[in-house]
């Protein structure tokens, strides 16, 4: 039986995470009474496995009852099962926008500043944050790469590192993401939007991704660039960082940063256990110019 616990920071994604693990199987409560566990527990087994994966998502709504969630846990060895513990983290600054614009109050702190309620629940969790068995910082992540980071986790089963990376090609002229960590540039590479053929392609069409590493300097780049971060990625993780996004820029955002983008994804998945990609304005310049026909 896989048995998960889901808890973490109001506002840093446990609603979300409710739907995903609905959609990959888990039979899942929310809210659930930590004094319930064990009595939970025993009705599962009862079940002759019809629940293999369960996930309870608990938190600081149970107010004083959450204090009881420890001594429930360790009244399931008595049981057999195990458990594991994924913990959902966020920037204080996030959480906060994100109550703005929901328009909610934090639970510790209905009828005050929800910073207070924010700093309050964090020292009530740090026990749990301590003891979980994966933390997933969703600060820069939208819906699409939690979504992914789950999958990595709990379909593939890819080992946890607690360092989440996000490679995203992007467009300078339509500005620099301001959540990357690190940022690179490869407008010195030959831009394909000057070859007919090419020009309303992308770098995910074979014939893009031929011609832009076709050049000895795209390929020089991408070497010094992994061995870069073969360097750096063991010593984020060794200082504890939870995510690393890295930013891949050409002037549309549509050829040759989503090449080296791809390229560097599929380097480090096979290195790292959690990798997500996206590709932020591969299709603007196509709307662009629809808008302008029209």
């Amino acid at each position: 039986m896989q048995f998960l616990i889901i808890t973490g920071m109001s506002g840093a994604g446990k609603t979300l995470c409710v739907k995903y693990f609905e959609d990959i199987g888990f039979f899942c409560v929310d809210n659930l009474p930590p004094s319930l566990i064990p009595k939970f527990a025993e009705l599962c087994l009862q079940s002759r496995n019809k629940m293999g994966k369960i996930a309870l998502i608990m938190d600081i709504r149970g107010g004083t009852m959450f204090l009881d969630l420890f001594p429930a846990l360790e009244s399931l060895a008595s049981y057999g099962i195990s458990y594991k513990i994924l913990f959902l983290e966020a920037q204080d600054y996030v959480l906060v926008q994100r109550f703005k614009e929901t328009r909610r109050m934090h639970p510790l702190s209905p009828e005050g500043r929800i910073l207070d309620g924010i700093v309050e629940e964090r020292k009530i969790l740090q026990p749990v944050k301590e003891k979980a068995n994966y933390i997933i910082d969703t600060s820069n992540l939208n819906p699409r790469q939690l979504k992914q980071e789950i999958h990595n986790l709990f379909v593939e089963g890819r080992p946890y590192s607690g360092l989440i990376i996000s490679i995203t090609s992007f467009g300078f002229k339509y500005g620099v993401p301001i959540d990357c960590d690190l940022i690179f540039d490869v407008r010195f590479i030959p831009n394909p939007f000057y070859i007919e053929e090419l020009k309303l392609l992308t770098g995910n069409n074979k014939k893009v991704e031929e011609y832009v590493i076709s050049f000895s300097e795209s390929n020089i780049f991408l070497a010094k660039l992994v061995d870069m971060l073969d360097f750096l990625i063991p010593n984020y993780i060794r200082e504890g960082k939870n995510q690393l996004v890295i930013g891949i820029g050409c002037t549309g955002g549509k050829h040759r940063s989503v090449t080296i983008a791809n390229r560097l994804y599929n380097t480090l998945k096979t290195k790292n256990s959690s990798v997500i990609l996206e590709h932020r304005d591969i299709e603007k310049d196509n709307r662009r110019m629809k808008n302008e026909a029209f």
